[in-house]
């Protein structure tokens, strides 16, 4: 173990692209995969907490919430209102591009050649206790922040924090999402000891959860606290891929199960096959229990599983539940009562009880379907956002908008482009 190569965590400024010499990017908004203008700190007017928030958000006040979807194709990414289904923005963008949800449920995280670039939505809300005020911005679209990185890869939200992980090199990049609004925010960096396909997450007490490899492989986890010690360590996690939070509990998956952490101290959970992977999971504030995908073929050049993994955070257990149709790692979600979800091939959203593992409901969405061999070419995609589920489908050009408390499809937005991955806000 090389503990030199972890640096302590200091604040530094985003890195933008070599055009990023300007400062107002209300009419300069950039539209192709380079990075443009900072946008403009608000100036805020205190002259009422409403007013104060509108200028923090550089927004109107709304009557209602205006939930937005960004879109990805081959060739950019769309704004769509989730509602009407115009679509608001069409920013051109070169390459294969990825969606994550940056953390403040307005921006979203566009990935692609050279890192991350920050894409408003263009509609907000803040809570106020019982109720909430709703506000939509003047210009939706690429802000013009972006964050180099060789290769972007994973985008973890948790705590109100955001950190991205850049499998070219290792670096880890932390910011708070909120201050996306007022323009590019302060970072703090890191880097892994070697370069791999990798995630991290920050956590509140400011303590660092990262994946252990290089380029050939992956090992583990490690907890490192702010000076670069090392807290925590397992190397029983390999072929270590993606991360959730089951409740306040991390959960890594790896080829033969996954491991917990619970506060200091990590807990192996053992697939009951030799290569049981768990490389995608889906966490829930609400619930103990984490859901992953299940695969056992170590050599298959597409494998199809059946079987979801639900894995208990409050005794390192593992249950296996055969749905009967197969699924794709952009087919889980949560509900907001802690539901697990599964987007099968058979077109149907699986509800599952996650501490029974008993199908609650099946609700008929899309058209059956079957997964490509290219992991980036179209498939239908979930995203989860409170009580509605939003799913793609590239087939018709279309997003079907669920509303899981009434088990139904209630609407379905046409576009003008073949859909890929999907980020939803609440508007």
């Amino acid at each position: 173990m090389n503990r030199r190569s972890l640096h302590v965590l200091l604040p530094t400024l985003v890195v933008l692209g070599a055009s990023a010499c300007g400062t107002d990017s209300s009419t300069s908004r950039s539209t192709s995969s380079g990075a443009g203008s900072p946008a403009p700190a608000a100036s805020p007017d205190t002259s009422s907490d409403t007013a104060s928030e509108a200028a923090a958000g550089s927004g109107t006040e709304a009557a209602s919430a205006t939930p937005r979807l960004a879109v990805t194709y081959d060739g950019g990414v769309l704004v769509v209102d989730a509602t009407s289904g115009e679509v608001v923005v069409d920013e051109p963008m070169e390459g294969f591009v990825r969606a994550s949800a940056a953390g403040d449920g307005r921006h979203v995280l566009i990935s692609g050649a050279g890192g991350w670039q920050a894409l408003d939505l263009g509609t907000w809300s803040h809570e106020h206790g019982d109720h909430a005020h709703h506000y939509t911005g003047d210009v939706p679209g690429l802000t013009g922040v972006a964050f180099e990185a060789v290769e972007p890869g994973h985008v973890v939200v948790h705590d109100e924090i955001t950190t991205l992980f850049d499998d070219g090199t290792g670096t880890i990049t932390v910011f708070d999402p909120a201050d996306l609004g007022e323009g590019a925010p302060e970072v703090t960096t890191t880097a892994a000891d070697e370069a791999h396909h990798g995630v991290a997450v920050q956590l509140a007490d400011r303590n660092l959860l990262m994946t252990v490899g290089d380029e050939e492989s992956r090992s583990g986890v490690r907890l490192v606290g702010p000076s670069g010690a090392v807290m925590a360590e397992t190397d029983e996690c390999p072929g270590v891929h993606g991360e959730a939070f089951a409740e306040d509990t991390a959960v890594f998956g790896c080829e033969d199960g996954a491991v917990v952490l619970d506060g200091r101290s990590f807990t192996k959970v053992t697939s009951p096959d030799g290569y049981g992977r768990i490389g995608n999971q889906a966490g829930s504030e609400v619930s103990p229990i984490l859901l992953g995908d299940y695969k056992t073929d170590a050599d298959a050049e597409l494998e199809r599983p059946t079987r979801i993994a639900l894995i208990d955070t409050r005794d390192a257990s593992l249950e296996l539940v055969d749905l009967g149709t197969s699924y794709t790692f952009r087919s889980l979600g949560r509900g907001p009562d802690g539901e697990a979800l599964v987007l099968g091939t058979d077109g149907a959203l699986h509800v599952i009880d996650a501490e029974s593992g008993r199908t609650t409901d099946t609700i008929e969405v899309v058209d059956r379907w079957r997964e490509p061999l290219d992991w980036q070419q179209p498939r239908p995609a979930l995203h989860v956002v409170g009580e509605t589920a939003y799913v793609t489908d590239p087939r018709r050009d279309q997003v079907h908008v669920v509303d899981l408390g009434r088990a139904k499809v209630t609407s379905t937005l046409d576009l003008p482009h073949t859909p890929n991955e999907i980020v939803a806000n609440a508007g």
